[in-house]
């Protein structure tokens, strides 16, 4: 008997010695419905700012006509003109786990696993979601939205102007 409490002993000790960050990051983007004469779907870039200094953190997502044959939607990436200077050019493509198909209009849910990608090592702190899109024959547009990665909050929503839509964040 004494020897099994020194072994539940032993995996408290080792559990309390984990990490305690275990978030996710729920992020909410609505890409609008425009009526123009020729639509194409935005290229998006979601990524995750520093707002001291304004460098890149990390990519969480890119949304690109990765189907192009040759791989010529790749090309396009460039317009989106903050996060291609930041942290695009140093990327390659397709990506596994950021990089995906263009989306429709209407709101697109986004879960972020704390312990994956560009979150799986971001420190505790105040940092700014952006999201940046760019639409062929269309015009850009970039929004921030502040959070407090490490600790759960209540969402935080920036509304676009133009080529997007309210863009919320929540930590969990």
């Amino acid at each position: 008997m004494k020897r099994s409490i020194s072994l539940l002993t032993f995996a408290g000790a080792a559990a309390g010695a984990a990490p305690t960050l275990a978030a996710d990051l729920n992020v909410t983007v609505e890409v609008p419905k425009l009526t123009v004469a020729e639509y194409h779907k935005p290229y998006v870039s979601i990524w995750i700012e520093n707002p001291a200094d304004s460098t890149a953190a990390g990519t969480l997502a890119v949304w690109y006509d990765a189907d192009n044959r040759e791989d010529k939607g790749a090309k396009w990436l460039k317009d989106m003109r903050q996060w291609w200077r930041k942290a695009g050019r140093e990327m390659s493509f397709p990506t596994d786990g950021v990089s995906g198909a263009t989306r429709a209009p209407g709101p697109q849910k986004l879960v972020f696993a704390g312990s994956k990608g560009a979150l799986k090592d971001l420190k505790p702190g105040a940092y700014n979601l952006v999201v940046e899109a760019a639409r062929e024959v269309g015009g850009h547009e970039a929004v921030r939205v502040p959070f407090v990665w490490g600790k759960p909050g209540k969402p935080a929503t920036v509304k676009g102007s133009s080529e997007l839509g309210a863009v919320t964040v929540s930590v969990k």
